[in-house]
């Protein structure tokens, strides 16, 4: 009898660990939405995002960064992006874009200049117009090299298009880079 039931509850327990793991294995998989955050810093707004390519390690990627319509109340004039120090990856300047929805179709905004600051770990995209009605924004990084494996904050702040020239915290895409 004991046997039997040992026997029950190692094989239930079995069960319930490899459901688990194959769960995990899926979201692990995920390449875009805000993610997964178990850990880290929990007063962040969580971004949406998408990597192209899957996000894989020391390969070319394209990431689209995207910022709700809500989060620009006061439109936005300048984008800055800060990333953090150990991410070794590189940043193709010319090859940004910012891009809204307009009357139903994507439209790209010129860019007046895209300044990456490698020292300070900040990029910093000016529009040529100012954006001043609230809509969805993604901001388009093409030909990234990824870096080595690991999960890295990329912070977003926005300089309205108001005459109030104090940056807004928008809050943060947490990009996963697997093997």
């Amino acid at each position: 009898m004991v046997s039997k039931l040992s026997f029950k509850t190692c094989l239930t327990s079995l069960a319930v660990a490899t459901c688990t793991l194959g769960g995990l294995g899926a979201i692990a998989n995920a390449q875009g939405g805000s993610g997964l955050v178990i850990f880290g810093k929990e007063d962040v707004d969580v971004l949406n995002y998408y990597l192209d390519f899957g996000g894989k390690a020391d390969a070319r990627d394209r990431y689209r960064l995207r910022i709700p319509g809500k989060k620009l109340i006061g439109g936005a004039s300048k984008f800055f992006i800060s990333y953090p120090d150990y991410f070794d990856g590189k940043f193709d300047t010319d090859r940004i874009e910012v891009r809204v929805q307009k009357d139903g179709e994507e439209e790209s905004l010129p860019l007046r200049e895209v300044i990456w600051d490698q020292e300070s770990q900040i990029i910093e995209i000016d529009l040529e117009e100012p954006l001043k009605e609230s809509r969805k924004v993604e901001i388009v990084f093409s030909n990234v090299r990824n870096p080595e494996v690991g999960t890295y904050y990329f912070f977003a702040q926005v300089l309205p298009a108001t005459d109030l020239p104090i940056r807004e915290q928008l809050g943060a895409w947490v990009i996963s880079i697997d093997p």
